[in-house]
C-alpha cells in the first residue's frame, strides 16, 4: 500500500461521499415527508458505520488475521451491512420505506460503480487486486454505472422505456454485481480463497478500500433489489 499514489485512496473516498450524497438525495427525493424527514437521520448513521469501520481499519483487523472463520470483514462488515438490507425487506416499515422512494434516483445510485471501477483498474496496476476484478478481465460492472445515466433518460425523462426493459435492465446489472462480489470473495486472503493466489485481493481489508464490501455493494444492492421490486409491484405499491 505505501507504493500507491495518494491520488487512488482520495479518489475512492470521494466516490463513498458520491455514493452516500447518492442515497440522501435518493431519500429526499421520496413523495412522503415521512420517509424524506429520515434523510439526515439514515445519513448520520451511515457516516458513523464508515467511521466505525475505518477505525477497525486503521486497528489492522481486517488484515491481522487473514485465517479467521469467518473472516473478520464478513463478520465486522459485510455481514451486518448485508443483514441491514434483509431486514429492510423482510419488515412492513422495511418495505415501506424502499417503495416510497423514486425509481429514477435508485437507478441513478448505480453510477457510482463507474468510478468504483477506475479505482480496480488503478489497484490492479499497482498490485492490490487481481486482473479478474478489473474490465481487463472478468468484472464487466462498469456497464451498469455506464448504462445508468441512459436508463434513467430514457425511461423516465423521455418515457421511452418500457417497465420491463428497466426491469430487465436491472436483472443484467444485479447479476453483474454478484459476479464480481462472488470473484472479489474468493480471491481475498482468508480460508475460503479459490483464485488469484499469485496477486490476492488485498486492497479491500485496507482503508479507505474497505469501505468497497462494506458500503458500496451493499448500498447498490440495495438499490438494486429496490428498483426490481417496485418494478415487479403493480403500479400502485403495497408492502
Amino acid at each position: 500500500m505505501e507504493n500507491l499514489p495518494v491520488y487512488v485512496p482520495i479518489l475512492f473516498v470521494l466516490t463513498t461521499i458520491a455514493a452516500l450524497l447518492l442515497l440522501y438525495w435518493t431519500i429526499k427525493g421520496s413523495g412522503l415527508e415521512k420517509v424524506r424527514n429520515k434523510a439526515n437521520v439514515i445519513s448520520f448513521g451511515l457516516i458513523l458505520w464508515l467511521g466505525f469501520q475505518a477505525i477497525l481499519a486503521f486497528r489492522n483487523v481486517y488484515y491481522s488475521d487473514p485465517g479467521a472463520i469467518p473472516p473478520k470483514i464478513i463478520l465486522f462488515g459485510i455481514g451486518p451491512a448485508m443483514l441491514l438490507v434483509l431486514l429492510l425487506f423482510l419488515t412492513v416499515k422495511g418495505r415501506y420505506f424502499i417503495d416510497a422512494l423514486p425509481l429514477e434516483r435508485l437507478i441513478w445510485i448505480n453510477v457510482v460503480r463507474v468510478p468504483v471501477e477506475l479505482v480496480l483498474f488503478l489497484l490492479f496496476i499497482y498490485k492490490l487486486v487481481p486482473e479478474l476484478m478489473t474490465f481487463e478481465g472478468r468484472n464487466f460492472d462498469v456497464l451498469s454505472g455506464i448504462t445508468a445515466p441512459l436508463i434513467a433518460w430514457f425511461g423516465f425523462r423521455k418515457g421511452k422505456l418500457s417497465r420491463s426493459f428497466i426491469l430487465i435492465w436491472n436483472f443484467v446489472c444485479l447479476g453483474l454485481l454478484i459476479n464480481i462480489v462472488v470473484h472479489a470473495l474468493l480471491s481475498a486472503p482468508s480460508p475460503f480463497q479459490k483464485l488469484a493466489f499469485d496477486q490476492p485481493n488485498i486492497a479491500i481489508l485496507y482503508f479507505p478500500f474497505h469501505w468497497l464490501p462494506t458500503f458500496i455493494v451493499p448500498l447498490v444492492l440495495f438499490a438494486q433489489l429496490s428498483s426490481i421490486r417496485q418494478l415487479l409491484l403493480p403500479e400502485k405499491k403495497a408492502v
